[in-house]
């Protein structure tokens, strides 16, 4: 049985990453791409469907793990009566090779251990040929895919699987390197751990030494900012939801989903944590992975990409994999690539507006396209759709879908009066005003005093709160005021808040879920924005209580067993972990840059 969700760490090479449990167990890992086939997926089953665990025999190990200092490199110390053992795990950036590492270092005494290898290519379906190479090599072949076992440990097959014991003593130093390469090709050479340790923390701590926050929070938005980096797909730029598939948002449901690609609508907060965190590389890498993926005809933009800008994600079942803690159905793509969300034409104009204003370099990129998409939003933009959330029910005319077409037009009309760009600024103001006048006779509701999550509709919903954030009004106008309260009335479970009502919506899917991660955050900035800095600072507090012991956060919890739930490690709840702190502290708050106050020079 897999281990609680918030019992894992994240180790990466920013192309692909893995999950290592608290006793030392990898137990998800998709190689070579953050999108490929997994190899280890016991997350999603059992030890059986593939994974790799180093050790104590003496199962009341005492534990305790921590990441070295603004880095990704993981280190796990197991303590017996007879003695202490370190296992240091990490994954080196990749210099034309694959590699992941574990080197097991003795502290003191002696300490017996063990390690069971269980390789299971195409999501723990295919059982490998298994060889000795000369050097000692286990090499596992199947199909396109090598994996190379370098270890100084005299390993033997059992069971379907390749199992050690081992002793470790103070002062010894055990390097294991697990290799992936192409199985047409020559098997490489072993990588030197110790060196390939040394170079991976330098990159990591460099990395971090180019940061400008700080503050109070200073520690917790560097994670953040680590586990973001993480998450990235460095060939491309584009930013991953999370690692995993179908953890589930509610434990034992069906609302499982592949989050191994990336959304538009992340786009503006992730440009904005990474600029107002002084990364302008990876944020022009962001923008630069957006203007590629959505280039082509503007009515086939999609809501989601692959990490190299993908449009066909299909999705299927695998019906050999019984789920974590038996949530099923484990699915593999995401069928709402294809869905129409009117908020993603918003999210693109914003985040390329802000990028400008960021003095991200080329203030003309991306401006052709923006004025062919933005023609193409004018045509549709009165239709319904299936909203922000994706839903898999009738499509409705959502009040938050309606708010992003108006920040659409919005954006260009500054973009082009600010700098200087073309376009027919007094017809765009024209059609803002409509879609304003729209969404404030129609997504408005008196009785509630609030904007409701769908016109016609009484209930409400966690976007609601981005109304202000957007510029769509001011932060002090009643309405916005009304909204906050009634959101927070409606949809708050034990203090965190829900993204909307699932037991009572009709949006094609099971109820239930957690509490969702970034809604709580938007709810910080919120009140922020309406001047209740006590209610903001305490629920920021709260949410950071809910990272687990590395600072980690999962897509959503749940407030009844009091765990993470939800794809793991979740970008959108980092990186409104990074925004809402910087709303907390920082002069230039990013509610006020995206909502459009007043223009920051951020360079």
């Amino acid at each position: 049985m897999p281990s609680k969700i918030e019992d894992y760490a994240l180790i990466g090479d920013c192309e692909s990453a893995a999950l290592v449990s608290r006793n030392g167990s990898i137990d998800w890992l998709c190689w070579p791409r953050f999108d490929s086939e997994a190899c280890f997926a016991a997350l999603l089953g059992a030890e059986s469907h593939g994974h790799w665990i180093i050790t104590p025999v003496d199962e009341n190990a005492r534990i305790t793990r921590r990441y070295c200092k603004n880095t990704l490199i993981l280190e796990t110390r197991f303590e017996t009566d007879e003695g202490a053992v370190t296992l240091i795990d990490f994954m080196p950036l990749r210099d034309q090779r694959t590699d992941l590492a574990r080197i097991i270092v003795g502290e003191r005494g002696e300490v017996r251990m063990r390690t069971e290898l269980v390789v299971r290519f195409g999501y723990g379906a295919t059982v490998p040929w298994v060889s000795r190479l000369p050097d000692r090599t286990l090499r596992m072949i199947a199909g396109p895919d090598m994996l190379l076992f370098h270890a100084p440990l005299e390993m033997r097959g059992k069971d379907m699987r390749t199992v050690g014991e081992f002793t470790v003593k103070a002062g010894d130093k055990i390097p294991i390197v697990m290799t992936y390469a192409p199985s047409h090709l020559e098997p490489p050479t072993a990588v030197d751990a110790w060196k390939a340790l040394a170079v991976t923390e330098k990159f990591w701590t460099d990395w971090v030494a180019k940061s400008s926050v700080s503050g109070p929070h200073e520690d917790a938005v560097i994670r953040s900012l680590i586990t973001l980096k993480a998450l990235t797909f460095a060939p491309t730029g584009g930013i991953v939801a999370a690692p995993t598939t179908s953890l589930p948002e509610m434990l034992g449901g069906e609302r499982n989903w592949d989050y191994r690609f990336c959304w538009l609508r992340d786009a503006t907060l992730t440009l904005l944590a990474l600029m107002n965190s002084g990364y302008y590389d990876e944020a022009r890498a962001w923008r630069d992975w957006l203007l590629r993926a959505v280039a082509g005809s503007p009515h086939q933009m999609q809501i989601m990409y692959g990490i190299a800008g993908e449009r066909r994600l299909t999705e299927w079942e695998v019906p050999w994999l019984p789920g974590y803690e038996n949530a099923k159905p484990v699915r593999v793509g995401n069928a709402a690539h294809s869905q129409v969300q009117l908020d993603v034409y918003g999210e693109m104009m914003d985040a390329l507006h802000q990028a400008r204003r960021g003095h991200l370099d080329g203030v003309k990129a991306g401006w052709d396209v923006q004025l062919a998409i933005l023609a193409h939003l004018e045509t549709i933009w009165r239709k319904p759709d299936e909203g922000i959330w994706e839903v898999r029910g009738e499509r409705e005319h959502f009040t938050y879908s309606k708010v992003m077409a108006w920040v659409a037009f919005d954006r260009m009309i500054k973009g082009a009066e600010e700098f200087k760009l073309p376009g027919p600024v007094e017809h765009w103001k024209a059609v803002r005003k409509t879609i304003h006048d729209d969404v404030c006779a129609k997504g408005f509701d008196r009785d509630l005093g609030s904007f409701v999550r769908a016109y016609g509709s009484k209930q409400l919903d966690a976007s609601l709160l981005l109304i202000g954030a957007v510029g769509f009004l001011p932060h002090d106008d009643p309405r916005i005021v009304g909204t906050v309260q009634a959101v927070e009335k409606a949809l708050l479970v034990d203090g965190f808040l829900q993204r909307y009502d699932t037991v009572h919506a009709d949006d094609g899917l099971p109820a239930g879920e957690g509490a969702f991660l970034a809604c709580s955050f938007w709810l910080v900035d919120a009140y922020m924005m309406c001047g209740q800095r006590d209610k903001a600072e305490k629920l920021f507090e709260r949410l950071l209580s809910l990272r687990n012991d590395l600072g980690l956060l999962s897509e959503e919890y749940d407030p009844r067993s009091r765990r993470l739930i939800g794809n793991f490690p979740q970008a959108f709840s980092h990186i409104a972990l990074i925004d809402s702190a910087a709303n907390l502290t920082r002069s230039e708050k990013p509610a006020e840059q995206r909502a459009g106050e007043h223009a920051h020079a951020l360079a």
